[in-house]
């Protein structure tokens, strides 16, 4: 059965959620360097190099959308994990990933 827009929102709401956590943790524990910003579809990560990381809801393909400086990253809900479209990694350790490749910065959850 096809995902609601309804669904799609929720589930990448609660992704979004983990991760602005994740990283309001780091920045109190570690006095990390980086911005967050969340507005509407989209949060935006920046780094103390100016470096920025992009994760948008792409509500018509109920995909998640990742854009590092080493590429962009396409993520559809599929039994019950976020996976990239290309090769099926999971997008939390993904996105943890990149965030300590592109800034140094390592997170938890």
């Amino acid at each position: 059965m096809a995902m609601t827009d309804t669904e799609f929102h929720q589930l990448a709401d609660e992704m979004f959620e983990s991760l602005e956590t994740a990283i309001e943790n780091a920045i109190d524990e570690d006095d990390a360097d980086v911005d967050i910003d969340a507005s509407g579809n989209v949060l935006q990560l920046t780094f103390e190099d100016r470096s920025q990381i992009v994760i948008n809801k792409q509500e018509p393909l109920h995909e998640i959308w990742i854009a590092t400086k080493f590429g962009g990253y396409h993520f559809g809900f599929e039994d019950g994990k976020w996976l990239d479209t290309r090769n099926n990694l999971e997008f939390m350790p993904f996105v943890l990933d990149s965030i300590t490749k592109q800034s140094g910065i390592v997170l938890s959850l």
